[in-house]
């Protein structure tokens, strides 16, 4: 699953459109639209969308000893 496919999967959980969620981040929704078609939204743009939507966004490396290394909101 792409980020792309991640952002359009939670708006539809969340029954919210993609225009109205750049919006709330601060970014008009052509922009927002051109970086999910080109798959170039950032992992603080991630954080932004976790933050105004009330979720929890993480991101990891799991090491094969099991240690985490994580990023999250």
């Amino acid at each position: 699953m792409t980020t792309s496919d991640m952002i359009r999967e939670l708006c539809e959980k969340m029954n919210i459109s993609i225009s109205e969620l750049a919006r709330k981040i601060g970014q008009s929704p052509q922009n927002f639209n051109k970086k999910l078609q080109r798959g170039t939204v950032s992992v603080e743009e991630m954080i932004v969308i976790a933050d105004v939507l009330g979720v929890k966004f993480e991101q990891s490396f799991t090491l094969t000893n099991g240690y985490k290394i994580y990023l999250e909101n």
